[in-house]
C-alpha cells in the first residue's frame, strides 16, 4: 500500500493533524453480484433460547395491550423498559400506529410478525423509527436470541422490506447482514442514478455524483480479491459520508478474527477499496502462518520450522475485518476526540455483536492505526467489551494511562513505532502508548530476515507503513492476530535473536 504522509512543521495541532493524514487512495472495480445465501442461525445457548421462546409465545395479551382497535397511552408496553420479554400480539391489518411507540426487542418482536403489506405500510409511514432503533439499539444478546426466535419466512420479510434495520443490528446472522447491507447498497445506487437520469439542477447532481461515487466504493470493496476468500458487508451506512465495514473469509468459523480501525482520512470513498484489500492480504498471510505451523506450509526455510510448530493444530483459519465503522476525521476536526467517542461505541457494539454471535469463542484481535487507536482505546477502557490481543500502530493516545486499563485478556497490548513516526511520541490524547510507562509490548517494524521462514521483511519508515504487506510490522501483526505472540520479533531485534531470546538466524 503506497500512501504518502502528511507532515507539516506548522502548529501543534496542525502539525501533529497533518502527521496522522493519509493521501486518498481508491481504485474502482466492477460491481458484484449479490450474494443471497443465508448461513444458519448463530448458535446461542439452547436454554437461554427456548426460555426466551417460550416467553415470546407464552400467552395471549391481556388488556391494555395494543389490540385491533389501537392501544392507549395507558398500554404497559409504551414506556417499557428494554428489554422487552414477554408475549408478541398478533397484529392485523391497520394496527401498526401503537407499535411506533415501542422500542427495543418490543419493536423488534412485533414488527417480525407483521404481514408483509403491513411491515411495508409501517416503514413508510415510521421513517424515523428504524433509524432510531438503530442509533441505540438493542443489546446484542438480545437481538441474537430475538432473532433466533423469528421464523425464516418472517426473516425474509424483514430482509426484504426493511434491509436496513436487518443489515444494521449487531446481532444478526453475517450472512443475513451481507445480504441486507447488498440490496440496501443496490437500491440507494438505482435511486441515485434514476434521479441522475431526471437531470437534476447543477448543485443537486454534483452532491448526487459524490454520493454514488461513495457507493461505487463499496461495490468495488466487495469484489473477490486474488485470494478468493469471501467478503461479506456486515455494515452499511449510506448517508452523509458513509460508513461499512467488509469481512474477509468466515466470520461464523474462523478460529480467529482481526478488526482493523483505521485513523484520519480513510473515510468509504476515499480509502475502503485499499483497506479491504490491505485486510484481505493479511487474512491470507495470518492463514498461511497457519498452514506453515501446522507443518503443511511449503514456502518456509529448510528445516527451520519444526521447532515452531507447538500449538499449531491443522485445519485453523483466520478472518479479517475491514472496519470503517465510524466517521474518520480530516484535518478540521482530528484535534477533537467527538469522533474517536463515535468509533469507540460502534467498535463496541460490533465487539458485542460477535460476542454474542460466537459464544463458544473466537481468539479476536483489534489492529488500530493513528486516530482509530483513540477510538479503540476508548472502547476497551470505558465500555463493556474485552479482547484477546490489541495493536497499536502509530498512535496518538488515549485517556488509559497504562495496559491495565485496558480490557484486554492477559495485558496482551502490542505497539509498533516506526523511526520517522512523530505521532507516538505525542501524546495528543492523553498517554503515550509507546511509552515504557504505559506497558505494552513493542514489535519490530525496520526489516529483518524472517528467523522462520528466511525472507527478506520490509521496513516501516513512516506513519502510513506498517501494514504494507511484505514488511516486518505486517508479518509480527498477523501472528499477534493467531496468538502466535512467541514469535512475533520483538522491537530492537538486530536479526539475530528470536523473541523467546533464541538465537536463530542472522543479517
Amino acid at each position: 500500500m503506497e500512501i504518502t504522509a502528511i507532515l507539516t512543521t506548522s502548529a501543534a495541532v496542525t502539525g501533529v493533524a497533518e502527521a496522522i493524514g493519509m493521501l486518498d487512495r481508491a481504485a474502482a472495480v466492477a460491481p458484484s453480484s449479490a450474494v443471497t445465501s443465508a448461513a444458519a442461525p448463530a448458535a446461542a445457548a439452547s436454554a437461554d433460547r427456548l426460555a426466551f421462546e417460550s416467553m415470546l409465545t407464552a400467552s395471549a395479551p391481556t388488556a391494555g395491550v395494543p389490540t385491533a382497535a389501537g392501544g392507549g397511552s395507558d398500554s404497559p408496553w409504551i414506556g417499557s423498559p428494554d428489554p422487552f420479554i414477554g408475549p408478541r400480539a398478533v397484529v392485523g391489518v391497520g394496527q401498526t400506529t401503537s407499535i411506533a411507540n415501542l422500542r427495543g426487542v418490543a419493536l423488534l418482536s412485533q414488527l417480525s410478525v407483521l404481514p408483509k403489506a403491513e411491515l411495508e405500510l409501517f416503514v413508510a409511514e415510521n421513517p424515523t423509527v428504524i433509524a432510531e432503533m438503530l442509533a441505540a439499539p438493542p443489546r446484542a444478546s438480545e437481538v441474537v436470541l430475538w432473532w433466533e426466535s423469528t421464523a425464516e419466512a418472517e426473516r425474509a420479510t424483514l430482509i426484504d422490506v426493511a434491509p436496513e434495520l436487518v443489515g444494521g443490528l449487531d446481532g444478526i446472522e453475517y450472512a443475513a447482514r451481507d445480504t441486507a447491507n447488498r440490496a440496501q447498497l443496490a437500491a440507494a445506487v438505482d435511486e441515485i442514478e434514476t434521479r441522475l437520469a431526471e437531470q437534476p439542477g447543477r448543485a443537486e447532481a454534483a452532491e448526487l455524483e459524490t454520493r454514488l461515487h461513495m457507493l461505487e466504493q463499496i461495490v468495488a470493496a466487495l469484489e473477490p480479491g486474488d485470494s478468493g476468500l469471501p467478503r461479506t458487508l456486515i455494515l452499511l451506512d449510506t448517508a452523509d459520508d458513509g460508513r461499512a465495514a467488509i469481512g474477509i473469509g468466515s466470520l461464523e468459523s474462523a478460529d480467529y478474527v482481526s478488526y482493523l480501525v483505521p485513523g484520519m482520512f480513510f473515510g468509504v470513498d476515499a480509502q475502503l477499496v485499499a483497506w479491504t484489500e490491505m485486510a484481505d492480504a493479511l487474512a491470507v498471510e495470518q492463514n498461511e502462518w497457519l498452514s506453515r505451523l501446522a507443518g503443511s506450509g511449503s514456502t518456509a526455510a529448510e528445516g527451520s520450522v519444526d521447532a515452531f510448530v507447538e500449538g499449531a493444530s491443522a485445519g485453523q483459519e483466520a478472518a479479517t475485518i475491514s472496519w470503517i465503522g465510524y466517521r474518520t476525521p480530516s484535518l478540521l476536526n482530528v484535534a477533537s476526540m467527538d469522533l474517536a467517542r463515535e468509533g469507540r461505541d460502534t467498535l463496541t457494539s460490533a465487539l458485542q455483536g460477535f460476542d454474542a454471535l460466537r459464544p463458544s469463542g473466537a481468539f479476536v484481535s483489534v489492529f488500530a492505526h493513528s486516530y482509530g487507536s483513540t477510538a479503540a482505546l476508548l472502547a476497551l477502557e470505558e465500555n463493556d467489551v474485552t479482547v484477546d490481543a490489541l495493536a497499536l500502530l502509530g498512535s496518538p493516545g488515549s485517556p488509559a494511562k497504562t495496559v491495565s486499563e485496558l480490557h484486554v485478556r492477559n495485558a496482551n497490548v502490542w505497539v509498533g513505532v516506526a523511526p520517522w513516526d512523530p505521532i507516538p511520541s505525542t501524546g495528543v490524547f492523553g498517554s503515550q502508548p509507546a511509552s515504557e510507562a504505559y506497558g505494552a509490548n513493542h514489535f519490530a517494524v525496520d526489516g529483518a530476515i524472517d528467523p522462520i521462514t528466511g525472507e527478506a521483511l520490509g521496513s516501516a519508515f513512516s506513519h502510513n507503513d506498517y501494514f504494507t504487506p511484505g514488511g516486518e510490522s505486517f508479518r509480527n501483526l498477523a501472528l499477534i492476530g493467531i496468538d502466535r505472540t512467541d514469535l512475533v520479533i520483538p522491537a530492537g531485534s538486530d536479526g539475530t535473536e528470536y523473541a523467546f531470546g533464541k538465537q536463530v538466524g542472522s543479517l
